[in-house]
C-alpha cells in the first residue's frame, strides 16, 4: 500500500540521513521514477524532503526533522519476536510488518544508538533449517498463521501415513518450526493435538472465530509433547557392552542423550582383568537405527541381544576386516622417507 511505503520512505531517511534514489528504490522493491513520485508527494504533504544533487548527492530531510509515526502496529510488535527467523517470517508473510517495525524502533532510538541494529545483526543469527535440507513453504502455511493469530477456526483435509485423508475441524493455536519442518498445534474435540503441515492438503477458513484457551502454553505443550514423541518410537530394546570409551561416547552417537544417561545410569558394571565394561539395555526407534548409530562405535561395543543384530553386527565386522587385510593400494609404495 502506498501509506505504508511513504511512512517507510519517510523513516529510512530519518535513520540513514541521506539516502540516493536508486538506494531507496532497493529498499522499498519500487522503481527510481516511484521513489521520485513519493517524495513529490511527500513536499506536497509538507514533509520537508529535499534533493542534493551531484554525485555524492541524494534525498534527505530537513535537518532536525523527525515523524512521530512510529507507534507499532500489532502485527509490527509480533513481528518482532520472530526478527531472529527471517525464513519464517518470510513463510509467515510477515516480512514486511518486520521491516516497518525494524524502521520504527530505529526511528524512536537516539541517534547514539542508531547502529544498534547492525551491531546485533553482525554477531547473532539464527538458521533454523537443517543441514542438507531444501527448505520448503508449504502452501497451507499462510492461511494457517492468519488463522492463529485471529483465533479462527478452520477446516483441513489431512494426509495420514499410507496416504488416507481425513477431514478435520480445528482451533490453530500455535505452529512450531522445527529443523526446517512447520508444526501445528490445534485443539481439537479430543484435546490438543500435533500436525505437520506439509501433510495439510487443504485450509479453509469456516468463518467462525474461536475462544483460546488462555492456559495453553505454546513452548511448554510442544517441550511435552516432542519428548513424548521422541519416547514413543524407540519400541526395540538392544541389550549391549560398551567399554569406557564406548560408554563416553554413547551419548555423541546415539538420538537421545536423556535416553543415553538414564540407560547409562541402570547399567551393570563389571571388572576383568582391570578391564571395565557396561552391560547396557537400549530402548531403539528400530534393529535398522540401531546399527547404524550403534556401529560408529566400533570395537568399543558389543551387541549381546537381539540375535539377529548381533549376526548383522558380526558380519560387517567380518567384512570390515577383509577389506583391510588385503593388500591396501599403497602397500607396496617406496618410503618417502
Amino acid at each position: 500500500m502506498r501509506a505504508a511505503r511513504l511512512v517507510r520512505l519517510v523513516l529510512l531517511l530519518q535513520n540513514r540521513q541521506t539516502m540516493t534514489a536508486a538506494e531507496l528504490a532497493a529498499e522499498l522493491e519500487v522503481s527510481e521514477r516511484t521513489v521520485t513520485r513519493d517524495v513529490a508527494a511527500l513536499a506536497e504533504a509538507g514533509v520537508p524532503v529535499y534533493a542534493d544533487r551531484g554525485r555524492a548527492g541524494g534525498y534527505r530531510l530537513l535537518g532536525g526533522y523527525r515523524t512521530r509515526l512510529t507507534g507499532l502496529a500489532r502485527a509490527e510488535a509480533e513481528a518482532l519476536f520472530l526478527s531472529g527467523v527471517p525464513t519464517a517470517l518470510r513463510d509467515l508473510g510477515l516480512a514486511d510488518a518486520a521491516s516497518a517495525a525494524g524502521l520504527k524502533v530505529l526511528a524512536a532510538l537516539n541517534p547514539d544508538l542508531s547502529d544498534a541494529q547492525r551491531s546485533v545483526s553482525q554477531r547473532f543469527h539464527l538458521d533454523a533449517p537443517a543441514w542438507w535440507q531444501e527448505p520448503a513453504t508449504p502452501e497451507p502455511l499462510p492461511t494457517l498463521a492468519e488463522a492463529v493469530w485471529d483465533d479462527r477456526r478452520i477446516a483441513v483435509r489431512y494426509r495420514r501415513r499410507g496416504d488416507t485423508t481425513v477431514d478435520r475441524l480445528l482451533d490453530p493455536h500455535g505452529l512450531v518450526l522445527k529443523a526446517g519442518v512447520w508444526y501445528l498445534a490445534a485443539r481439537t474435540e479430543g484435546g490438543f493435538r500435533v500436525y505437520r503441515v506439509d501433510r495439510i492438503a487443504s485450509a479453509e477458513p469456516t468463518g467462525f472465530r474461536f475462544t483460546r484457551e488462555e492456559s495453553f502454553d505454546l513452548p511448554a505443550f510442544w517441550e511435552q509433547r516432542a519428548a513424548e514423541f521422541a519416547r514413543s518410537i524407540l519400541r526395540t530394546r538392544v541389550v549391549l557392552r560398551l567399554t569406557e570409551a564406548g560408554a563416553r561416547r554413547l551419548r555423541h552417537v546415539y538420538s537421545d542423550r536423556a535416553v543415553a544417561d538414564e540407560a547409562l545410569a541402570a547399567a551393570d558394571r563389571a571388572e576383568t582383568d582391570g578391564r571395565v565394561t557396561l552391560t547396557v539395555t537400549l530402548p531403539v526407534e528400530s534393529p535398522d537405527v540401531a546399527f547404524g548409530q550403534l556401529f560408529a562405535l566400533g570395537p568399543e561395543v558389543e551387541i549381546l541381544s537381539p540375535a539377529d543384530l548381533r549376526l548383522r553386527f558380526a558380519e560387517a565386522a567380518r567384512r570390515t576386516a577383509a577389506l583391510y587385510d588385503a593388500p591396501g593400494p599403497d602397500d607396496d609404495a617406496p618410503d618417502p622417507g
